[in-house]
This record gives structure tokens, C-alpha cells and sequence, in this order.
């Protein structure tokens, strides 16, 4: 018997609807949903341990997003027909959802929390990240783990000037933005996406139409959790708390880290002045005291310096680096710095610094997407590694981490709309973060720009990136450009935007805090233009314009197009023809078949070999017209004729018989032509009883007068 069903409907406003409906799968789960929009289906589940565990000051929480492959009626690719690690894009969406919920419970909660999110239907026309926000907060909102702000996200889109909610990716291919915005019913909690040169102004209207939108998802939930019977949150044990202990370390700390804060030093020599007072504040207490609550002593000596620098900055508008709030920090920057790469460069700012370089190559250097709800491939990809040594520290590697995944996918998204449409190369980008203190992201974008730029890349514009934080006690606030990273760790927010002189291209927004007005986030992106204004023109002082070619070391790309019918005669019998084409030429090859036609790339660092390939497609696609002259070389002499080589096309040979040779009767083929001759003869098409190819010399010169016969 099928159990009772909670069913809310969501209208899009627009004929489009979602729906949420619990009570039928996984009653095990704390929370269990399942979101429809079209046919595309997504099942979320929330479960959170009883207890904490002893000794965890955090809350451990655990976002899963999964695509399974037969949600589109299709096999996983690969031997192990298995679903294994997550794809890009299900981490970028598992950021997503994760970004918005972790701020909305409660900060003394530290049970093991699990929110699973996983696609069990595709329709290919609902793009499925944009409900796995609403999925996973309906999920919690129909259970008793305690999380009391409800949120939502959509996808908005901008096509032919009019913005859309959840848009299908064929509609979103013809936006000039994809941003993601999670928030709850008061305020924006997280804004990501791309744009194609657009205003602040525009930007900010998005966010607004985008907020209209989950308000009304919002309400659904709440009609669901009503129907469904709001069940009563679950009691938890706090954090330990001792506001004797507070008061000591307060009084023992707060001056000392004030007066350390408004001096303004570097991240080494203020942390281990922070760390001296760590000590003498830790000295306060007994052996016995300390082993009792000196978890105790390190929470409140935290929450004491979080205080005392958020104070300093907000009545002194000075900042831990002696920054005011508008200051860039000092930038250097130097382009060309790898000898054998294909473009390379050097972006620091501060104490951040990021390594870029540029990988030239071909179509089958192509980044492919093969996953449930898309499948294609990217010409454009940016790699973004963050190796331990980067902030000093000795940490074992376990692979890319989920922040590296979306710090590049960001940077990927800021730089991918200023590559030519006619660029005929792959572009891979890496970034190399070797310092970090704030922002690291943003120095990807500052770095991969120019390192495109070293390489040729004839960039349509160069792009900057800034970071933005915030402070605000309520009624004071600070919007600070160019954060440090301990300004994001205690600040309130984290805003980061890229743009060419002429619009904004990405961002990525965290807010921390509930209620942010829109006056401040118009302030952040204002400021924010100013600080990636002066960014650029740091970039542009260091190389002014792309290189006008690739460097001598780098593969030249040339793209040339035949009929489809021609591309067998060009691979040749299991592949002998193109091979050996590229081995005697030291070129790559690669042939594409696209509307009956073939796109033939040739990848080389030889402008010779280059040529080589050339001449030989040339000579493969030669087709000669009815009628026309072409210039031939005897290359094989025969009792009946002569075979003949076009000299525009070689390997093109056809046969020039004894009776085309001239227009008197030829007993000899030498008689007329010799090995090695080079003439013109005419084509006369093919033949109708041999079905050949014929040509004629005699046809290009009169006809000699006929004899009168003697009576």
C-alpha cells in the first residue's frame, strides 16, 4: 500500500511548474523529498547523527550530489560500467548546496550531518543543478534536524533582454548570463555564475528577480512542512560553554590583539604576535585548568581576536596589513617565464602569487563531458592547483580537492567568453598557486589572462579578478577590497568579481551573515569595479596586447576544409596515408567529419612540414575542371602515351595518349615528349568508353591546315 503523499506545486509563471513530494521513498531518512520539473527527477535526503562526537568544535556536514547514469537511459562510459568518483560538475554542484546551507544551522550543532542529493530521471530539457538546492532544504525542512532557515536556488538567465528562471540549456546557450543564486526568504546567501560583459546594474537586478523566484519556493516548502506535520526539532547538546573563562581571556587579550591589528604587518609576523599572546593568555591558567577547558581557552582567545580585528577595521578603518579599505595590495607581475612553454606568467599581489601556463593543441586535446545531463566537449579548460606549501604548511595530497575544482571551474568561467570564436586551438590553462593569503582565485584570472596573452591567443579582451569582504556589527559596516585570508575567515563576506574594462564576466558570493542589504552589495560590486580597473591596468602594463603569433617553440594550427568524399583517400588504407604523412612532416593531424566535410587540423612547429601537409591535401582534392589548362611532367613513358604528373597537384596522375600527343599521326611517344618534360595540356573529362580521365597537348595548339590531295 502506498503510504500518504505531501504534494506542494511550485508555479514558474511561465506554463513550467516544479513539484515537491514526500512521504513515499526512503521513510528511513531523517528527511526525504523528491523534486520534479518536467520529467527530470531528483531525490534528496537529510540525516544527522544523534550525538556529536567528543571534541568536534564544527559542524561535519557532508553534501552529495549524484547523477546516475540510468536517469538518462544510458551506460556509464569506460569498462567498469559503474558509476565511481563524482564528475566535475556534480562537485560544482555539491558546492552549490553546500555553500548556502552550512551558515544556516545553528553554530553549537556539530552532529555528523548527510545531505544526499542524487538525479533518478533527465528530462533534457531541465537543467537538474538548479533544484538541488530547494531538493536538499525541503528535504530538511520535512525533518526534525535542526535547521531553521529555509532556503532555495534558481538558475537565472537573461535571452533577448528578458530574464528566465531555470531556463533549459539550449535557451541558456543564448543568455548573456547563467548565474546561480541560493538565499533565503530574507536575503542572498550565494551568487555564482557568468555574464557576457555585463553592469553592476544588471547584475543587481538579476540577484532581485532570481530572490523573487525562491520566496516562492520557499513558501512551498513551508505549505509542505505544515501538510506534512512539522515535526518537533530534535534536542542537542551545546558547545560547552564557561563565561568566567570568556571574561578571562577577554581581559587578558583583547587590548594586546587590538594594538597588534591597527599596526598593519605581514601574515608571519602577525600571526606569531598573535601567537605570543596565545601563549601569555594560556599562561593564565594551571596545567589542571588547561587539560580541563583548554579547548575552552582556544575557542574564546578565537572569538576574542575575531573581535578585537573586526573592531579595528570598523573604528579605524585600518586593516591587519595597514591597508585602508579601497587599497589594492602592491602587484608585480612578469610575463614569458617558462623558457618551453607555450605561454606562461607571474601574477602576485601581496602575498598571493599564482604560476600560469598555456597548452596549445588540437581537437583531440578536448576536454570531453560525458555525464547523465550533458554530454559535449570544451575547447577552453583551466586546470587550478593549490599544493600545502602555498600558505607554509606540510599536508599529504589526496588528490584534487572539491575548492580546487571550483576555484578553477570560476576562473575557467571569468576567461572562456574572451577566447575568439575563431580560435582554432584547444586552450588548457594551469595555474600554479605558489603563495596564498586571499584570493588565490583571482590571481588565476589575473595569471591566465596573461599567460594567454604570452601565448598568442588573440584574447577579445583582458580580464582582472578582485576579492571583496565585509564586516558589519548591524549598523556599521566596511567593504574591504582585496581581502587577506584571515579577512575571509572572520569576516561576513566573501564577493569575488571578474570583468574586462567594459563589464563583469563571473562571480562568486558568499555571505555569512542573514539580512544583507542590497545598498551594501551595490557598494561591494561599485568598489569592486574600481579595485579590477586598477588590477588591469597593472596586467596591461605588463603586456600590453596579445603576441601577434604563437611563440617558435609552440605548434602553429591551420585549419583547412575538403569534401567528405576525399577524407578516406587522405587517411589512406588503415590510417598508412596520414601516418606516414605525419611522420615525414612532424605534424599531428586531425580530421573531423562535420556536415559531409572534412575539417583537417594540422598542428606543427615546422612551418615547412606545415606546407608539406598542405601541398599533399591539395594534391589528394585536386579535381581538374572540363576545359581548363593545367601545366603537367612527363613522369612515365609507355608504347602508347606518357604519364603525366600535375605540377599543382603531385601524385595526381592521369594519362596523356599517343593520339592527344599532337595532331599529326605519332608512330614514337619520344618522338614528342621525353622524360621530364613539363607542358600544358588540356582536360577533356572523362572519357566515355574507357570511363578515364583524359587530357590532350594537341588540343592547345591550332590545327594544322588539312593538305589538298593531287590529281
Amino acid at each position: 500500500m502506498i503510504p500518504q503523499l505531501f504534494v506542494e506545486k511550485i508555479d514558474l509563471g511561465d506554463g513550467r511548474s516544479i513539484t515537491i513530494e514526500t512521504g513515499r521513498l526512503a521513510k528511513q531518512a531523517d528527511g526525504s523529498v523528491v523534486v520534479r520539473m518536467g520529467d527530470t527527477m531528483i531525490l534528496a535526503t537529510a540525516v544527522s547523527a544523534r550525538t556529536s562526537n567528543p571534541g568536534v568544535d564544527f559542524l561535519p556536514l557532508t553534501v552529495d550530489y549524484r547523477e546516475k547514469f540510468a536517469a538518462a537511459g544510458r551506460f556509464p562510459g569506460g569498462f567498469f560500467k559503474r558509476e565511481a568518483r563524482p564528475s566535475d560538475s556534480e562537485v560544482l554542484t555539491m558546492r552549490l548546496v553546500d555553500r548556502v546551507l552550512r551558515p544556516l544551522f545553528p553554530d553549537d550543532y556539530h552532529a555528523e550531518t548527510q545531505v544526499m542529493i542524487q538525479l533518478m530521471s533527465h528530462d533534457e530539457t531541465v537543467m537538474p543543478d538548479a533544484l538541488a538546492g530547494l531538493a536538499a532544504s525541503a528535504a530538511l525542512a520535512v525533518s526534525d534536524i535542526p535547521f531553521y532557515n529555509l532556503i532555495s536556488e534558481v538558475r537565472v538567465a537573461r535571452i533577448d533582454g528578458k530574464l528566465v528562471i531555470n531556463p533549459s540549456r539550449e535557451e541558456l546557450e543564448k543568455s548573456d548570463i547563467d548565474m546561480m543564486i541560493g538565499a533565503s526568504m530574507d536575503s542572498v546567501a550565494m551568487v555564482e555564475g557568468e555574464m557576457k560583459e555585463i553592469s553592476e546594474a544588471e547584475m543587481i537586478e538579476a540577484i532581485k528577480f532570481a530572490h523573487e523566484a525562491i520566496k516562492v519556493q520557499i513558501q512551498a516548502q513551508l505549505r509542505l512542512q505544515a501538510a506534512f506535520g512539522k515535526k518537533e526539532i530534535r534536542t542537542y547538546e551545546g558547545e560547552k560553554e564557561n563565561e568566567d573563562i570568556y571574561k578571562k581571556v577577554k581581559a587578558a587579550a583583547y587590548d594586546k590583539i587590538y594594538a597588534i591589528a591597527k599596526v598593519g604587518s605581514a601574515k608571519h609576523e602577525r600571526g606569531a604576535a598573535f601567537a605570543e599572546v596565545k601563549e601569555e593568555v594560556k599562561a593564565l591558567f594551571t596545567e589542571e585548568e588547561l587539560a580541563a577547558d583548554g579547548d575552552l581557552v582556544s575557542k574564546y582567545f578565537y572569538k576574542t581576536n575575531k573581535e578585537a580585528v573586526r573592531n579595528v577595521v570598523l573604528e579605524l578603518g585600518v586593516r591587519l596589513d595597514g591597508r585602508k579599505t579601497t587599497d589594492i595590495r602592491p602587484i608585480w607581475c612578469e610575463t614569458d617565464y617558462l623558457p618551453r612553454v607555450h605561454g606562461s606568467s607571474l601574477f602576485t599581489r601581496g602575498e598571493t602569487q599564482a604560476l600560469a601556463t598555456v597548452t596549445l593543441g588540437t581537437s583531440r586535446e578536448a576536454n570531453q563531458i560525458d555525464s547523465p545531463s550533458e554530454q559535449g566537449e570544451e575547447k577552453f579548460y583551466l586546470h587550478y592547483n593549490f599544493p600545502p606549501f602555498s600558505t607554509g604548511e606540510a599536508k599529504p595530497l589526496r588528490g584534487t580537492s572539491r575548492r580546487e575544482v571550483g576555484h578553477g571551474n570560476l576562473a575557467q568561467r571569468a576567461l572562456k567568453n574572451m577566447i575568439p570564436a575563431d580560435c582554432p586551438y584547444t586552450i588548457r590553462v594551469v595555474s600554479e598557486v605558489l603563495e596564498s593569503n586571499g584570493s588565490s582565485s583571482m590571481a588565476t584570472v589575473c595569471a591566465g589572462t596573461m599567460a594567454l596573452m604570452d601565448a598568442g591567443v588573440q584574447m577579445v579582451k583582458p580580464v582582472s579578478g578582485i576579492a571583496m569582504g565585509l564586516i558589519t556589527d548591524g549598523e556599521k559596516f566596511a567593504v574591504l577590497s582585496d581581502i587577506l585570508g584571515d579577512e575571509d575567515h572572520l569576516g561576513d563576506m566573501d564577493f569575488k568579481v571578474t570583468g574586462t574594462a567594459d563589464g563583469i564576466t563571473a562571480c562568486q558570493m558568499d555571505i555569512k551573515i542573514d539580512g544583507l542589504r542590497y545598498d551594501i552589495m551595490e557598494q561591494a560590486l561599485a568598489q569592486a569595479r574600481d579595485g579590477r580597473l586598477h588590477i588591469l591596468g597593472k596586467l596591461t602594463e605588463t603586456i600590453a596586447a596579445p603576441r601577434a603569433d604563437v611563440k617558435a617553440h609552440a605548434p602553429k594550427i591551420i585549419t583547412r576544409t575538403i569534401p567528405g568524399n576525399f577524407i578516406g583517400a587522405l587517411i589512406g588504407p588503415g590510417g598508412k596515408v596520414i601516418q606516414e604523412l605525419q611522420k615525414a612532416t612532424g605534424t599531428t593531424i586531425v580530421i573531423n567529419e562535420v556536415d559531409e566535410q572534412g575539417v583537417i587540423e594540422i598542428l606543427g612547429t615546422d612551418p615547412a612540414g606545415i606546407e608539406a601537409v598542405l601541398a599533399k591535401i591539395k594534391s589528394i582534392t585536386f579535381k581538374p575542371q572540363m576545359g581548363e589548362a593545367y601545366e603537367v611532367k612527363v613522369i612515365k613513358m609507355l608504347d602508347f602515351g606518357a604519364v603525366v604528373e600535375y605540377t599543382a597537384a603531385p601524385g595526381n596522375e592521369v594519362l596523356l595518349h599517343v593520339s592527344e600527343l599532337a595532331w599529326e599521326r605519332t608512330e614514337n611517344v619520344a618522338d614528342v615528349v621525353k622524360m621530364g618534360d613539363v607542358f600544358q595540356v588540356k582536360y577533356l573529362g572523362v572519357d566515355p568508353k574507357t570511363k578515364k580521365e583524359k587530357v590532350s597537348k594537341k588540343a592547345l595548339v591550332p590545327r594544322p591546315p588539312r593538305e589538298e590531295k593531287k590529281e
